[in-house]
């Protein structure tokens, strides 16, 4: 069966400009070859001579034959990196985000993504309960290494009652199979207060450390939104049971730093947060494998914004007029960004963090990435004090968007208030508006889905 991979951008001086595409192009085919996705793409692209089918717009389709270098690049950017369509996620499980997203929100936001090949592309998390035995074949073929796997739990009745999924329970046969695969994996842990914790975490802790396989475990909590209608009943994290969990797992990082040489097992923000507890040192993050899963992003953030700091002691920086700039976070950020931010002296600034209430999701919800832009523009709207412009963070907006979850965009943003907002995406970016707030712009990348030489593929 044929798919086409829909090209949104030619990138400027590239190959594809050279032999003529534009955005709106189709590659159908190369040398012959059916493509599923940019996986298939990059292994045939590796040939010296390319026999390209494309489908343009109006429909008609081409032949475009060349030569190129074994490691030359198409130079496009594709609407999404899986041609035949999105692997969906058939499990209910009882702590699923996606459940409790509020009504009317854009169809996109309910789409459960559960697809092994955006793991080893992307890093999204794959519960393998979709996989066949083709998929693993094709895993073992191209040596599709690492996968980001959502474990939760290697106790196969426990694992099937927290997904509501019978293939659940096959988790340890399937981790049995990518093992003798000599495939790797980073692991994730969703946990649940009286369900995956205490000792259930204890075994499944012990078991995902014994494979060859596993190169290391995340532990994220629960979320909990007020939209969870007809949902299992669950409860999240309090300062108690958040420090409970975090001595429990202090034990097995003491030990595996002696024994593996790594922490292995790692805690995201929130644990630490909410039990008021101060962040491990960066050396116990171990290159941070897992950032995106929330898993040192403080600790991180920390690191990154002294580095910037010390680089820029010698240089005089301030203004000639008074500058008011506020800082948009969620609250669980706000003890941080208040601590590093109070120390910025910079002529004229005056610098204002913002913690923004989770209305919309509700109070519970306290993370920078989940926060909406009408519960921004209401804070903003509500601020005391002067305010001359506005940093909000990129974590708050849709990758290769503009648009928060809530579907309200920065511009509708923008329209509603006064003041000038501009968005960091991380620490250095935030150093620089306060340095430079008149002369900086917005100039964040929004690549959309490109492929990797297929060097990256093979062992």
């Amino acid at each position: 069966m044929s798919h086409k991979g829909k090209i949104t951008k030619i990138n400027e001086g590239s190959l594809a400009e050279e032999i003529g595409l534009v955005p709106g192009d189709a590659v159908m085919a190369i040398n012959g070859q059916n493509l599923t996705d940019i996986i298939d793409l990059s292994f045939a692209f590796a040939e010296e001579e390319i026999e390209l089918l494309i489908e343009h717009a109006d429909g008609s389709q081409e032949i475009i034959e060349f030569d190129k270098d074994y490691d030359e690049e198409l130079g496009v950017e594709f609407e999404t990196a899986v041609f035949d369509g999105i692997r969906r996620c058939g499990n209910k499980c009882c702590f699923c985000f996606v459940d409790q997203i509020a009504p009317g929100m854009r169809a996109s936001l309910s789409v459960k993504d559960d697809d092994y090949r955006m793991s080893f592309l992307y890093g999204n998390f794959v519960t393998m309960t979709n996989m066949s035995r083709n998929d693993f074949t094709r895993i073992e073929k191209l040596h599709l290494s690492p996968l980001y796997l959502s474990i939760h739990t290697t106790n196969p009745e426990l694992r099937c009652q927290l997904m509501n999924s019978k293939r659940a329970a096959e988790v340890n046969t399937q981790l049995d199979i990518i093992d003798a695969m000599d495939i790797q994996y980073h692991t994730q842990i969703v946990l649940c207060p009286g369900l995956n914790d205490g000792a259930e975490l204890t075994k499944t802790i012990d078991d995902l450390a014994k494979r060859a396989g596993t190169l290391s475990i995340a532990i994220v909590p629960v979320g909990l939104t007020r939209f969870r209608d007809n949902c299992f009943p669950l409860k999240m994290f309090d300062k108690e049971k958040a420090l409970a969990v975090i001595k429990q797992v202090e034990q097995y990082q003491e030990r595996f730093r002696q024994e593996k040489e790594v922490t292995f097992v790692y805690l995201s923000d929130e644990f630490y947060l909410t039990a008021q507890q101060p962040l491990p040192i960066s050396e116990y993050y171990d290159g941070f494998p897992q950032l995106d899963n929330g898993i040192g992003l403080s600790r991180n953030f920390i690191e990154e914004w002294q580095q910037v700091v010390s680089e820029s002691s010698n240089v005089k920086n301030g203004y000639s007029e008074k500058l008011h700039l506020t800082v948009i976070c969620g609250k669980s950020a706000a003890p941080i960004f208040t601590d590093l931010f109070s120390k910025v002296l910079i002529d004229n600034l005056s610098i204002t963090v913002l913690a923004v209430n989770n209305d919309f999701f509700g109070s519970e919800i306290t993370v920078t990435g989940l926060l909406t832009g009408q519960d921004i523009l209401k804070n903003l709207q509500n601020q005391t004090g002067n305010c001359d412009g506005v940093i909000i963070p990129a974590a708050a907006l849709r990758d290769g968007e503009d648009v928060f979850l809530d579907d309200y965009s920065l511009e509708d943003l923008q329209k509603n208030y006064t003041k000038k907002i501009k968005v960091a995406a991380d620490a250095r970016s935030v150093y620089n508006l306060f340095t430079k707030w008149h002369e900086v712009e917005d100039r964040r990348k929004r690549a959309l889905y490109t492929w990797q030489s297929n060097a990256g593929y093979t062992k």
